[in-house]
């Protein structure tokens, strides 16, 4: 074995765990695997006999790589057409996990967390992850950022206020959630818009992410007659296109791909779309949210045909 392969081994034990860091703090799969693949090419050219511990050295090239990514992102944000949602996480429900899905499968990689975590500055968000889901002391909490310890523990002290005040509900079961998932979806998609009410809670709100690049609501709809108009019109735009809806799993919590076919009418777009319906602890539906941005569905591989 040569030495670069026993580098790359070596990294590959850390691949899941750098990964899983990098899509919490950055909210983008794309990004994540960007920055990765950057902080291997920087271990690569490492002098290693000097890297004492690879676990935290490559989580402090990680980080840093991380921020001035994150930092440049919230740039772009500002201009970013409609609601902004992460790139969602897509697994197969029959899948067995690999590494890399079983770095991601807790809490905290919820797209309803990853969206309030979009709310604090950078520096806040990266104190919030490395602290508070990878229980990184704040020593090198304070090494990633270039602050003192007195200051990294006060950037993560602020972001857990924020996110105990907007902290969505826990995620209920999965045969709880599959239940109303499989009620909310075939109301939506079968145009029953009594049936699809009754799976909304009253507070409902859906966010529709299409960036710009296709057609989304620009603000968000709220209320279960205009969430089930929305999600109604949406299958009526459809026409006769066939229309695809597969089970999914969307950062750990049931979702739906829905795939749009080729149609014979220009006005109806085809394209996939992953619909998370966030379901309460009261069995309804209290919020949806739907990823059409194509540029955040490249890496979706879900069959469904």
């Amino acid at each position: 074995m040569t030495e670069q392969d026993a580098l790359a081994r070596e990294f590959e034990e850390h691949r899941a765990r750098i990964v899983g860091l990098a899509y919490r703090v950055l909210g983008s799969r794309a990004d994540a695997e960007d920055v990765v693949q950057d902080a291997w090419l920087r271990f690569a050219g490492a002098d290693r006999p000097a890297i004492e511990e690879p676990a935290a050295w490559l989580t402090t090239v990680t980080t840093r790589l991380c921020l001035d990514r994150l930092r440049s992102a919230r740039v772009r944000r500002e201009t970013y057409v409609g609601p902004w949602l992460p790139e969602p996480w897509v697994q197969p429900l029959d899948a067995p996990p690999g590494p890399e899905q079983l770095a991601l499968l807790d809490e905290s990689v919820r797209l309803a967390l990853l969206v309030v975590l979009e709310e604090l500055s950078p520096e806040q968000r990266v104190a919030f992850v490395l602290h508070d889901v990878f229980a990184v002391p704040f020593a090198d909490v304070a090494e990633s950022l270039g602050t003192s310890v007195a200051a990294a523990r006060q950037l993560a002290s602020r972001a857990r206020r924020a996110v105990r005040e907007h902290r969505p509900p826990p995620a209920v079961p999965l045969p709880r959630q599959r239940e109303v998932v499989e009620a909310f979806t075939r109301a939506a998609f079968g145009g029953d818009l009594d049936g699809l009410v009754r799976t909304l809670a009253p507070d409902v709100v859906l966010r529709s992410d299409g960036g710009g690049r296709v057609s989304a609501a620009l603000r968000p709809v709220v209320g279960p007659d205009h969430v089930a108009r929305f999600l109604l019109g949406l299958r009526t735009r459809a026409g006769t296109a066939r229309v695809d809806v597969v089970p999914v799993l969307v950062n750990g919590e049931l979702g739906a791909l829905v795939e749009i076919g080729e149609s014979t009418d220009a006005h109806v777009a085809s394209g996939i779309t992953v619909v998370l319906p966030r379901v309460g602890p009261d069995g309804l539906v209290h919020g949806v949210d739907m990823v059409r941005n194509p540029d955040k569905l490249t890496r979706v591989r879900v069959p469904v045909r």
